[in-house]
């Protein structure tokens, strides 16, 4: 779940710039930068290198081809320890969408949610907001 953080409503994308904080505290369990190579954007690893060192974060970073002409993305995902398997799904589900050319439909969206420790309340906002809804599902 990624946003623009101008144009977004008022309980959508709580924790952008927030997931090394929340993550710390407990409050969530997995946090996930991609964005085309070439045209990445900052990624805060430098924020998270030392805790992924103590072993407190795990880091897994892949890069996703899509057939072409689509440019591959880079992912970087950063799991509480104990919390890897949330990793695993997301990487499979982000296959789904980069590589497969599957739909994001409103249920893949409501799954990367939950991984990523979003309320029901805040994935129903975002699902809204993207103009996603539950008959879109799989």
């Amino acid at each position: 779940m990624t946003t623009s953080e101008e144009t977004v409503p008022d309980g959508v994308g709580p924790h952008e710039g927030r997931e090394l904080e929340l993550m710390l505290s407990g409050k969530k369990p997995l946090a996930m930068f991609c964005d085309a190579v070439g045209y990445t954007h900052w990624f805060p690893e430098d924020s998270f290198a030392p805790y992924v060192a103590e072993g407190v974060i795990v880091r897994w970073e892949t890069t996703y081809h899509p057939p072409s002409p689509a440019v591959p993305s880079r992912c970087v995902y950063f799991a509480r320890t104990g919390e890897e398997w949330r990793i695993k799904k997301l990487h499979r589900i982000q296959e789904e969408i980069h590589v497969e050319r599957q739909p994001a439909t409103a249920g893949r969206e409501r799954d990367i949610g939950r991984l990523l420790g979003y309320s029901e309340t805040q994935i129903d906002l975002y699902l809204e907001w993207i103009g996603r809804t539950e008959r879109d599902r799989e």
